[in-house]
């Protein structure tokens, strides 16, 4: 590109990351618009960017047709073929046909000053427009991925970070409690989704979604960035606690012993990004029952046993002394292994559960002995039926014999 403007649409393009056939477009819409609202006559006004000027080029656009209806938009054939003889000849002349579009051409320079203003806030409304969809395609394309943002300001208490040369937001229902920030800061966040919005697309990042916790463990373990280890499940409660479920596909290697670390080394990394969210690592098994007892890590659990299948609700048996440490604070131990198996968990202690069947054998002796009692009453009603249906026989034998006597 050599003239000025042409310079200035490649500067402008490249800083707002759009093609120049964008801004291009943008500025022959802008034109046009402008020299709509300066004409007023109704013609189809058409708009061309001369690439060798650097100029706008502004048309009115005319229809050839037999009888003309509109002179504003429509041209008699007589008359075209009469005014392109003149020009380009008889050959050129002869050419032109019913339908065909003519451009008759219209000068720019009698805009003036609001015509002008006008073509700016178009072209800068159309670059605005293209950017806000670039943005959208590429953020939308990386929904889940983990990225870096600098916090810059805070808006009712939601905060407004910066990824790259765009900003995102991270609303207060995807902040965790246990973290604070100021400007500047540097912060780690999964982008949660992209939403299109009358102000353009608005990237929403998270740092309470478990895909933030996944993400992050496949950053510090290499066995799980290699596919050797799986993550199979995560759940969090973002500041407080959250629970992994890790398979490996190699008998050899430790599925757990390899997110955790030498000495802790791996999930200390994590914990420390988290701000302090304890993590517990659990080893995923097809089992059910074996998966809710590890699910309940650190408990120590006594027996599982499956109520209802369909339902899908298990009764888990713990020792006296384990069965706080099972439940979690206000539940969280058990709601985070619930959330993470699938399963509805019913925590139960040793000492809860000897007083439940303790309380079933007391129904079914006190039933038993109900039984037992009702036996003997009822052989008595019997006896005392069978003597009741005996007496009118031994009473009409006599009466009988005296009516024959």
């Amino acid at each position: 590109m050599s003239n000025p403007l042409q310079q200035t649409i490649e500067a402008l393009a490249k800083e707002k990351g759009i093609e120049p056939d964008v801004v291009i477009t943008a500025i022959e819409e802008a034109v046009a618009t402008a020299s709509r609202k300066y004409y007023k006559t109704g013609e189809n006004l058409k708009t061309r960017f001369n690439l060798e000027t650097g100029q706008v080029d502004l048309f009115a656009l005319k229809q050839v047709v037999q009888d003309v209806a509109n002179p504003a938009t429509e041209i008699a054939i007589d008359e075209a073929r009469d005014m392109y003889r003149q020009l380009y000849g008889d050959d050129v002349a002869n050419s032109i046909e019913l339908g065909d579009e003519m451009e008759f051409p219209k000068p720019t320079e009698v805009l003036g000053r609001i015509a002008a203003q006008t073509a700016k806030q178009v072209i800068f409304q159309k670059v605005r427009e293209a950017e806000r969809e670039n943005v959208y395609a590429e953020f939308s394309q990386r929904v889940g991925e983990v990225v870096n943002a600098t916090v810059k300001r805070f808006e009712n208490g939601d905060i407004v970070v910066e990824v790259g040369r765009n900003e995102a937001v991270v609303p207060r229902k995807e902040q965790s409690r246990a973290e604070s920030y100021n400007p500047g800061d540097r912060v780690r966040a999964v982008i949660k989704g992209v939403n299109r919005s009358a102000k353009g697309p608005q990237i929403v990042l998270s740092r309470t979604d478990p895909a933030l916790l996944i993400k992050l463990f496949e950053q510090e373990v290499p066995e799980i960035y290699d596919g050797t280890v799986m993550i199979r499940g995560a759940v969090r409660e973002a500041g407080d606690r959250a629970k992994v479920a890790v398979f490996s596909r190699e008998r050899d290697v430790d599925p757990v012993g390899a997110c955790v670390g030498m000495k802790g080394t791996r999930v200390q990394s994590i914990i420390r990004e988290l701000r302090g969210e304890k993590i517990d690592i659990v080893e995923y098994s097809e089992d059910p029952i074996e998966f809710v007892t590890n699910a309940l890590s650190p408990a120590k659990v006594q027996r599982v046993s499956i109520v209802d299948d369909r339902e899908r609700v298990m009764e888990v048996i713990v020792e006296d002394k384990q069965l706080s440490l099972a439940i979690g604070k206000k539940g969280q131990n058990v709601r985070l292994a619930a959330k993470l198996t699938g399963w509805r968990i019913d925590i139960k202690s040793e000492e809860e559960k000897r007083r439940e069947v303790e309380a079933q054998f007391e129904g079914l002796e006190g039933r038993s002995e109900e039984a037992s009692a009702e036996a003997p009453a009822a052989e008595a009603a019997d006896s005392a039926e069978a003597t009741d249906s005996d007496a009118p026989a031994a009473d009409t034998a006599p009466g009988a014999a005296e009516t024959d006597e």
